[in-house]
This record gives C-alpha cells, sequence and structure tokens, in this order.
C-alpha cells in the first residue's frame, strides 16, 4: 500500500471565529502502482486533502502513513508524514512525491529543460540531464528544450510541468486538476501523458479531478463526499 490515511482532519478559522471543518477523512488507501481520479467540486477540500498530502499542510490530527518497497538502489520507506518537521516533510516530498498543479507555476526565466532540471535538485541523487530531456522527449518537447515559458502554448506548459513532476522518478503522484485549465484536446493529451509517465516510472497517481470524462479513465474513481466527512458537495461518478 503506498499511502494508507487514518483519521486526517483539518480545520480552519473562519473570520468570524468559528471552526470550519474542511477535511475529516476517516481512512483512506492507494495501492502500488494505483491509478485512482478524487472526484468533487469546488469548495470540497480536495487541494486542502492533496495538500495533507504532499505535506505541504500539517494535519490536526490523524495519521498518513507512507510505504514503499526497496527501487532503484533506494532502501524500502516507512513514514508517517504527519510525524515529521516541516523540514523533514519538505525533504519527503522532493525526494519521493511528485506534484502536477492546475497551473504550470513553471519559473519564467528558466527554459523548459532547467525547469525539470530543477526538479532534480531537490533529490539526494546528482541532476540527470538524459532523463530530463527524456521526460521532455517523452511529453512532445523535444525540440522545445531550450524555450522559456513565454515561447509555449498553455498545453506545452502544462506537460512541461508534468515532466517536472516526474523528474525525481517519484513514488507517488498528487495531481490536482491538472487539465483544468486545458481544452478538451489537450486535456485529454495530458492525461494519457501523466498516465504513461507514472507506468514508466511505477508510481501510484491521486489525480483530483471534477469532469467525469477525466476521472472515468482512471482505474478507480471516488467520490470525495464518500471519505471525507467535511465535504460540501461532489460531482456524481458516470
Amino acid at each position: 500500500m503506498a499511502i494508507s490515511i487514518r483519521e486526517l482532519k483539518k480545520d480552519y478559522v473562519g473570520p468570524d471565529g468559528s471552526v470550519v471543518a474542511v477535511v475529516d477523512v476517516p481512512t483512506f488507501d492507494l495501492g502500488d502502482g494505483e491509478h485512482v481520479a478524487l472526484v468533487g467540486t469546488s469548495g470540497s477540500g480536495k487541494t486542502t486533502f492533496l495538500n495533507l498530502l504532499a505535506g505541504i499542510l500539517a494535519a490536526d490530527t490523524g495519521t498518513i502513513r507512507y510505504h514503499f518497497g526497496a527501487s532503484d538502489g533506494i532502501p524500502p520507506v516507512d513514514v508517517e508524514l504527519m510525524g515529521l518537521s516541516e523540514p523533514r516533510r519538505d525533504a519527503f516530498r522532493g525526494q519521493h512525491l511528485g506534484f502536477i498543479f492546475q497551473t504550470h507555476h513553471l519559473l519564467p526565466g528558466f527554459t523548459a529543460l532547467e525547469n525539470v532540471l530543477l526538479g532534480m535538485s531537490f533529490t539526494r541523487r546528482a541532476a540527470d540531464p538524459a532523463w530530463a530531456k527524456h521526460l521532455l522527449a517523452e511529453v512532445g518537447l523535444a525540440d522545445r528544450l531550450h524555450y522559456r515559458p513565454a515561447k509555449l502554448s498553455v498545453g506545452q506548459q502544462q506537460r512541461v510541468a508534468v515532466a517536472r513532476a516526474l523528474a525525481n522518478r517519484p513514488r507517488v503522484v498528487l495531481a490536482d486538476e491538472p487539465t483544468g485549465a486545458l481544452d478538451p484536446a489537450h486535456a485529454q493529451q495530458v492525461l494519457e501523458l501523466i498516465q504513461r509517465l507514472c507506468r514508466e516510472v511505477a508510481a501510484s497517481l491521486l489525480l483530483v479531478s471534477h469532469d467525469p470524462l477525466i476521472s472515468r479513465q482512471l482505474q478507480r474513481q471516488v467520490a470525495l463526499a464518500d471519505i471525507n466527512r467535511a465535504a460540501t458537495g461532489s460531482v456524481a461518478i458516470q
């Protein structure tokens, strides 16, 4: 099991001082190599949930356990994420997780290749330009290695972001509406790229989407309202 969650809770304090529950997930598991779509409406806690899984946010209570077998010379990992300090969570994320956002968040002053190489700087491995070039070739940008984001289309920028997220050969990829800003044709291309590259590095995938055309293409679909007792709404899985 790649991720095992138990009694995970995160509250926020509203402007009037009231406590607002955002995440209240009693149990959720993501299997090794499994591709899962998490489906829910805006405001239902999807992004907060992913940020908790990535260690960007600290939970109020509960556990997030990551368990990976040995791979490519890396020893097995068995970590309870919420038991780590913030710097150690950051290090864990850099070494083992890939995160794809709805917008690309590329550094504008860096080329496509440099942005992907930057994704390797958070691991204990040396930078691997050959792997970075391979990833960019896999996403169809072998002829755009030295283009800065401003010279790329929105779809191309998101493909660079996908390559960057896979730069450290992550064991889990978390994707927050990665196709939400794209038209249907480009959204389909990016989804296929994400799944193919995750299979190439044997990564589990948890992809958030409100679009049933996207979510139903993954192995398993989970409605956020079914696992999050604090969810305000859900999109029906078709």
